[in-house]
């Protein structure tokens, strides 16, 4: 039904589609991709179809991505990504958007394997990846401006030279706007994405380690208050995500700065406030990093 050229029986078919996969059983992904002509209906719909039927087949899209390593594998292949992006390109419809950038995310951000492959530093459709992400991060609209953060903040978790893609773009300055002028749960995804551009994983089982300029200059630029900010959340990963924070600036920052200008933006005040916290994790973390570094010894060398 789904390959069917009248758009009410097709809308239908991919309604009920996407009913399915995302039901009890758990292979059905597996399955519906591996249907004779599902792919070529997909791409054939995504390509030529009306908003409304695009925006059923996008969410399709989603739910394959979502629950399946097989499907997601095969889609990548295909023009799925290129199909994507001309439609968030093209479309301001919010219905359609919402579905077309979480299938990209789960397309380009899923394992560094598919990663690796779309997003290549010089390609045309990286430029184009990161540009529909970007357009989606201007939108006023809440649902689709934290979804784009998301998106953002799993590609800067992957390698530095898709760090370095994010850094150099014109999402950096948007997300050091967001991060302090924004409803709660964008800044939370825009620190994820914000520190993540910030690190990269460590050999062994320590701490990460540091990208030194994407560090010094996205806090040259103003994004620690943010970060202290969060520390204060209610919301405990969200406090921990600012303490980590904190941590990469007092141990990356050359010359010593770092604790100076954790404790110029009362970020010592805001660990104290887990000198008793009925969290373990937070309570070591945080006293663990007022020891370490405001200690006796702290300001003796100034």
């Amino acid at each position: 039904m789904m390959m069917s050229n009248k758009g009410s029986t097709a809308r239908t078919a991919a309604w009920t589609l996407s009913n399915l996969i995302k039901g009890p059983n758990h292979n059905a992904a597996n399955e519906l991709i591996r249907i004779d002509g599902a792919m070529d209906a997909i791409l054939r719909h995504l390509r030529k179809a009306d908003e409304e039927l695009a925006t059923e087949v996008a969410w399709v899209v989603v739910y394959l991505s979502a629950l399946s390593h097989i499907a997601t594998g095969i889609l990548v292949k295909s023009a799925v990504v290129q199909l994507l992006v001309e439609r968030l390109e093209a479309s301001e419809n919010l219905q359609l958007l919402i579905p077309a950038l979480r299938s990209l995310g789960n397309l380009v951000a899923g394992d560094s394997h598919t990663t690796n492959a779309i997003l290549v530093a010089g390609r045309e459709i990286t430029d184009n990846v990161l540009l529909v992400i970007i357009k989606c991060l201007k939108n006023e609209h809440r649902v689709l401006k934290k979804e784009a953060a998301w998106v953002l903040s799993n590609i800067a978790a992957g390698s530095l030279e898709h760090k370095q893609l994010i850094y150099a773009s014109e999402a950096t300055p948007l997300l050091l706007h967001l991060l302090s002028n924004s409803p709660f749960d964008i800044r939370k995804e825009v620190a994820y994405t914000l520190g993540n551009l910030c690190v990269t994983p460590s050999d062994g089982y320590g701490p990460p380690n540091i990208v030194l300029h994407h560090l010094v200059e996205l806090v040259n630029r103003g994004c620690l208050p943010g970060f202290v900010t969060l520390v204060r959340s209610p919301d405990i990963e969200a406090a921990k995500l600012g303490l980590q924070f904190l941590e990469l600036v007092m141990r990356g920052l050359p010359n010593g700065e770092g604790p100076k200008l954790v404790e110029r933006e009362d970020g010592i005040d805001a660990m104290e406030r887990f000198q008793f916290h009925e969290n373990e994790e937070l309570r070591n973390m945080a006293n663990g990093l007022v020891d370490k570094y405001f200690g006796e010894d702290y300001g003796l060398d100034d």
